[in-house]
């Protein structure tokens, strides 16, 4: 479980007390409209699914753990979770492993295995709820407590002997970390207030807790050196959720405080992601590339010397995109999870001549997080894995590459209540292009069909195969009579570096031109009505859908989420404007130009397309501003317009009943503008 889903809870728990300030005052909501019994069978696949957001394989490869979400009343989502361990090998039934007393639910989440295998360290906020604890727990034992602390908490790490547990730290913070939570709401004379996340580091035996990195830096990743005295990791000075895209590489010592020797700074225009030691003590590996969220890491596989030097791209020129690596026993080659072509996958490459090898790749997502991971044992013969599709609810697996053993059935009385799922291609300007196609339920050649078109977030992501949830709103239209093109245009993960790269300075350009040109592939080739195309996406499938709607009439529907109408406005308003420079080449103040090239709001004369928008009232990201600027101006020119803002939500929602009504209005809009 990331911190971004105990983000959530603590959100949750947040909202449950009534809020703060005007915004306690319930808002008005008039209800959208009943769902068709298609949807709601839908629904109850999508909110009803056991989500499991980490697998760990014990270092000897012999048990699995993992933390499952927890239902609650009616098999509504809950923001609760359990910890569970087995024998993947065997037949023995799984034990729940929690800090809960008498059977009270609880947020337990963040797995990690003592280095002999015995131990399992992870957080819980049992008894005290929306504030986590570090607990250490023998197998068939009672867990213990080791810490007391007021903050966030995240990403525990054994050292090699035994003796610590790393972990990430936040003093007193008023929320949970990461852009995607409900920002804090300003008030009062503004002035930048900065929550560091501290690298900390707790003794076993004693729990004694030692902040080891200094109270000016944010620490995002980290690793230790297999010596146990240094630990590795990417940080930056001042704002956390702004400076990921500035951070360089560090050597913390981890027995006392002392200055962070620096290794490694990145060029700005490529991010530093997942850095790992190799077992030998020389070198730091880590994904470098274009990265336009923190969450959403892939690029190239880098190799740097721990003591510090120039760092060397060993797999340049790749056509997919890594997303995280492991070193093997020998430091000789490192295995690493990656995305190709709209698959996940698992391959190697040899650290000296660059040698690559597919291990596995598959149509399925692998992983539990925006991109694809694993977990593997020490000697890298055996992962922990969450497998899912389109068709298939997520669980855990687990055994040697490609030849993984089901382990959970945690999802096995759910069913796809949507069409099947096929890889489609086409060719523009940049060559291939990919994406997935969701054909309707109850798929008839004979009749003529919608079309939803679902512009992915980042632009560095990627629209993979994986098992619908409350948040994909969109799928629900595959039960209700309509095709789903997902595309993944340039400036996608899966086709290598420079795919990814090539919207820079572009946005809307070559992008738009890819999403059109798959628009006309899918219509060409199967029974689409085009009068019946539609269009949605949130954060850059927000803005992608803004700019659509300016630039064709094409699209006879829109709903946008949490989109940016002009980005020489959205400069100022957001709370992570450093993912803008690498994107434009150099801020708006010295060349608005760039940016207003590619703002929908220059072009909203253009617009006829009915738009429905809706947006969290505390999104840092993609600030509700731009949204109802475009609004405005769509109700200015009279196009058919709906703006919904949702109270205490960030950029990523935490209450089910919000996404619920995202869901169900989209739906309805889409229905009443695409009418069959």
């Amino acid at each position: 479980m990331t911190r971004y889903f105990r983000a959530a809870v603590i959100l949750f728990a947040f909202t449950l007390l009534g809020g703060t300030g005007a915004f306690a005052a319930k808002a008005y909501f008039p209800p959208p409209p009943k769902p068709s019994p298609a949807v709601e069978r839908a629904i109850r696949s999508m909110f009803g699914v056991r989500m499991i957001s980490q697998a760990a394989i014990s270092p000897d490869g012999e048990h699995v753990a993992w933390v499952e979400s927890l239902t609650g009343k009616n098999g509504a989502p809950s923001f609760h979770s359990a910890i569970y361990v087995a024998h993947w090998r065997s037949a023995v039934a799984p034990r729940r492993i929690t800090a809960g007393k008498n059977g009270v639910a609880a947020s337990e989440s963040d797995l990690a295995w003592s280095p002999d295998s015995r131990t399992l360290a992870f957080f819980s906020d049992a008894g005290h709820p929306g504030q986590h604890q570090l607990y250490i727990t023998v197998l068939d034992g009672t867990p213990r407590q080791l810490t007391h602390v007021t903050g966030d908490v995240s990403a525990p790490e054994w050292s090699p002997n035994g003796k610590f547990i790393a972990f990430l730290y936040i003093p007193n913070a008023p929320r949970a970390a990461g852009p995607l939570a409900a920002e804090t709401r300003p008030e009062g004379v503004i002035r930048t207030v900065t929550y560091e996340q501290r690298l900390a580091v707790v003794e076993v035996a004693t729990g004694e807790l030692r902040e080891i990195s200094p109270a000016d830096m944010y620490v995002y990743e980290y690793d230790w050196e297999p010596n146990g005295t240094k630990i590795i990791g990417t940080a930056a000075h001042g704002n956390g959720d702004n400076n990921w895209w500035i951070a360089e590489i560090y050597a913390f010592n981890a027995e006392h405080s002392e200055a962070p020797q620096p290794i490694y700074q990145s060029p700005l225009s490529r991010q530093i992601g997942d850095p790992r030691c190799s077992p030998d003590g020389k070198l730091v590996a880590f994904i470098g590339g274009i990265m336009s969220d923190e969450i959403s890491v892939g690029g190239d596989i880098y190799t740097v010397p721990i003591s510090g030097g120039r760092a060397r791209d060993i797999t340049p020129g790749i056509r997919a995109t890594p997303t995280s690596v492991h070193w093997a026993a020998d430091s000789r080659s490192i295995m690493f999870s990656e995305i190709v072509d709209g698959r996940t996958g698992i391959g190697t490459v040899e650290v000296e001549s660059g040698k690559v090898s597919t291990l596995y790749t598959g149509a399925e997502r692998i992983g539990s997080g925006f991109g694809p991971g694993i977990s593997l044992s020490r000697d890298g013969k055996i992962a922990g894995i969450v497998r899912q599709s389109f068709s298939t609810p997520p669980e855990v697996w687990a055994g040697p590459i490609g030849k993984w053993k089901q382990v959970t059935h945690l999802n096995s009385g759910l069913h796809p209540e949507w069409g099947k799922a096929e890889s489609l291609h086409w060719h523009t300007d940049i060559g291939q292009v990919q994406g997935w196609l969701v054909y309707p339920l109850h798929y008839d050649a004979s009749k003529k069909y919608g079309l939803i078109v679902v512009i992915h977030g980042g632009p560095a992501a990627a629209n993979l195969q994986g098992w619908p949830t409350r948040w994909a709103y969109y799928d629900a239209m595959s039960a209700d009579g309509f095709f789903v093109l997902f595309p993944n245009p340039r400036g996608s993960y899966g086709s290598g570096e420079a795919f990814t790269r090539a919207n820079v300075k572009d946005f809307g350009g070559g992008d738009f031109r890819d999403i059109m040109a798959g628009v006309s592939a899918a219509t060409a080739s199967l029974p689409i009505d085009p009068q019946r195309v539609g269009i949605t996406g949130w954060s850059y499938g927000g803005y992608m859908s803004m700019w659509a709607v300016t630039q064709t009439h094409r699209f006879k529907a829109a709903v946008i989420g949490a989109g940016l109408s002009d980005w020489l406005s959205y400069y100022g308003e957001n709370d992570i404007d450093r993912w803008m420079i690498p994107y434009f080449g150099a801020s708006v103040y010295d060349d608005p130009a760039v940016y207003a090239k590619s703002a929908p709001i220059n072009f909203i004369k253009n617009a006829q397309t009915p738009s429905l928008i809706v947006v969290g009232d505390s999104d840092g990201e993609c600030p509700p501003p731009q949204s109802f600027e475009f609004w405005r101006a769509l109700v200015n020119f009279h196009v058919p317009s709906e703006l919904v803002v949702y109270p205490n939500e960030g950029h990523g929602f935490a209450k089910p009943a919000d996404s619920r009504d995202v869901l169900l209005r989209a739906v309805a809009w889409f229905n009443h503008y695409l009418q069959r």
